[in-house]
C-alpha cells in the first residue's frame, strides 16, 4: 500500500477540501500517513489568494521536494488555488514539483496520485463546477471542532480579488446536505460548528432565491452534540434583521460576528466594487450591538488601496477608534494579477502601505488591550484545547475567540480535566490579546 502525506495550507474553505481529499485517498487505496519521510507521495493543498499565501505555498512545495532526494518520495503534487489560479505555469517554475491539480479534479485525486508514484505524472484540471462540495471527511483539526462549508466559489467580483476567477461563480449547497454533514459531525464527536464560504451571507441565492443562512443556522441549533455554532464571512450588505433575531434567540450560536469591511470610505469602498460608507457602516454595527448587547464584532480592513488618500486613511483609524472592535485584522494591499486594482491609477508603495496598517493595528492593540481588561472579574464558557507544559495551565477559547485568527484563555484548575470540554473560567486578568483566569468550581 502506498502512503500520501498532505500539508495543507490557507483558509478553513480549503481545509475542508484537503479533508474531502484525505477520504477520497483512504477509499482509493491509500495509507496516509502524517510523516513526510514516510510518504510515497506528498501533497501540497495550496493557497494562492495574496503575495505572501503563494509565497507560503512555493516554499512548502519546495521544503516538500526534498524528501524525494532524502525520503521515500516518488511524486510531489500542487492542489488548492494556487494550483488552479496557475495550472501547467506550476510545474514549469517549479520544477521540484511532478504533478499540478486543479480543483475540478479534486474527485480524482487517488487516481492521480497513484499514477504519479507509478511514473505516470500528468496535470490535470477539470471544470471548476466539478470540486463537489458533498462527501466523507476526515477531520485534519482537532475533534472537537469542525468547518462546516456551505458554498464554493463568489460572485461579488470586488476589485481587488481574485477568488472568482480562481473558484468560480458562487455555488451554494442545498440545506438537506449541510445538516446531514453537519449531524454526521456531531455523532463523530464534533462540539464546535463553524460555518464558512466566501460569503455566508449569500448563502442559497442561487438556488433559492434567497439567502437561507438564518433558515440554516436554526435547523443546526436543532442538532444534538453541537454546542457552539459560529459563523465567519457575513457581508455588511447582507446582514438583515431576519438573520441577527437568529443569532440572538438561538443560545447555541455563539454572539460573534465576522464582518470583513476593508474600508469605510465611500469613495474607496465605491473602488473596491463595495457597497455602503462611513455612515451606513456605523450605522449596521449600532443596530447590531443594540439587538445583541454581547456580541463579538471581527473585521478586517486594507490599506493602501489604489488611490487612498491621507484624508482617506484617517477617515479610516478614526473610524477604528470610534467603533473599537473586540476584534480586527488590518493587511496592506497586495495587488494580485487578473484583477480591476492591479490595473488602477494611483498605486501606492510597500512601505505606505505596510506604515498604515501598522497604525491601525497600534490602535487595535490599545482597543484589545482595554476590552479585555474589562472582562477581569466575569465568569465566561471555555473549549478546552490543551494543557500547556511550561506555565502549567489549561488553555482554551471563549465564545468570543475562533481558532487561530483570535485570542486565547490560559487558566488554573484544582482538578484534571478533558480536552474538548466546555468549563466556566473566571477571568483574573490579561495580557495582550489573551486573557488568564481560574476554573469556576
Amino acid at each position: 500500500m502506498y502512503k500520501v502525506c498532505m500539508v495543507s495550507l490557507g483558509c478553513p474553505k480549503n481545509q475542508v477540501d484537503a479533508e474531502m481529499m484525505l477520504s477520497l485517498l483512504e477509499k482509493g487505496g491509500l495509507e496516509i500517513c502524517s510523516a513526510e519521510a514516510e510518504a510515497d507521495a506528498i501533497i501540497v493543498n495550496t493557497c494562492g489568494f495574496i503575495e505572501p499565501a503563494k509565497a507560503e505555498a512555493i516554499e512548502n512545495i519546495l521544503e516538500a521536494s526534498q524528501y524525494k532526494k532524502e525520503g521515500r518520495c516518488k511524486a510531489l503534487i500542487v492542489t488548492g488555488c494556487l494550483a488552479e489560479r496557475y495550472r501547467d505555469d506550476v510545474t514549469e517554475e517549479i520544477p521540484e514539483a511532478d504533478v499540478c491539480v486543479g480543483i475540478g479534479s479534486n474527485k480524482d485525486i487517488a487516481e492521480i496520485v497513484i499514477n504519479a508514484i507509478e511514473g505516470k505524472k500528468q496535470n490535470r484540471y477539470g471544470a471548476k463546477e466539478q470540486l463537489d462540495l458533498n462527501g466523507d471527511r476526515i477531520l485534519g483539526g482537532p475533534p472537537y471542532t469542525a468547518y462546516l462549508k456551505i458554498a464554493d466559489g463568489c460572485d461579488n467580483c470586488c476589485t481587488y480579488c481574485a477568488i472568482p476567477k480562481i473558484r468560480g461563480r458562487m455555488r451554494s449547497r442545498r440545506i438537506e446536505d449541510c445538516i446531514k454533514e453537519a449531524e454526521d459531525l456531531a455523532r463523530r464527536g464534533v462540539r464546535e460548528l463553524i460555518v464558512v464560504a466566501q460569503d455566508t451571507t449569500a448563502y442559497g441565492e442561487d438556488i433559492y432565491g434567497e439567502s437561507k443562512l438564518p433558515e440554516l443556522l436554526s435547523r443546526l441549533c436543532e442538532i444534538d452534540g453541537i454546542h457552539w455554532i459560529r459563523t465567519l464571512y457575513t457581508y455588511p450588505e447582507r446582514i438583515t434583521d431576519r438573520l441577527l433575531d437568529v443569532i440572538s434567540c438561538n443560545d447555541k450560536i455563539v454572539k460573534y460576528l465576522d464582518i470583513p469591511l476593508q474600508h469605510v470610505s465611500g469613495e474607496i469602498l465605491k473602488r473596491m466594487n463595495r457597497r455602503g460608507d462611513r455612515q451606513s457602516i456605523s450605522s449596521l454595527l449600532n443596530k447590531i450591538r443594540e439587538k445583541i448587547p454581547e456580541i463579538t464584532l471581527r473585521t478586517t480592513f486594507i490599506t493602501g488601496f489604489p488611490g487612498e488618500t491621507e484624508e482617506q486613511f484617517c477617515e479610516l483609524a478614526e473610524f477604528v477608534k470610534e467603533t473599537r472592535f473586540e476584534r480586527l485584522g488590518c493587511f496592506p494591499y497586495s495587488a494580485e494579477e487578473d484583477t480591476l486594482a492591479a490595473g488602477f491609477d494611483g498605486q501606492i508603495d510597500e512601505q505606505t502601505k505596510n506604515d498604515r496598517m501598522e497604525n491601525i493595528m497600534e490602535l487595535q492593540m490599545t482597543i484589545a488591550a482595554e476590552k479585555n481588561s474589562e472582562k477581569t472579574g466575569s465568569v465566561t464558557e471555555v473549549l478546552i484545547e490543551g494543557w500547556d507544559d511550561y506555565i502549567k495551565c489549561y488553555y482554551g477559547r471563549t465564545p468570543a475567540d475562533a481558532p487561530e485568527i483570535d485570542g486565547k484563555i490560559f487558566f488554573m484548575s484544582t482538578r484534571p480535566l478533558k480536552i474538548g470540554e466546555f468549563v466556566k473560567v473566571r477571568i483574573n486578568d490579561c495580557i495582550d490579546y489573551d486573557l488568564l483566569g481560574e476554573l469556576e468550581e
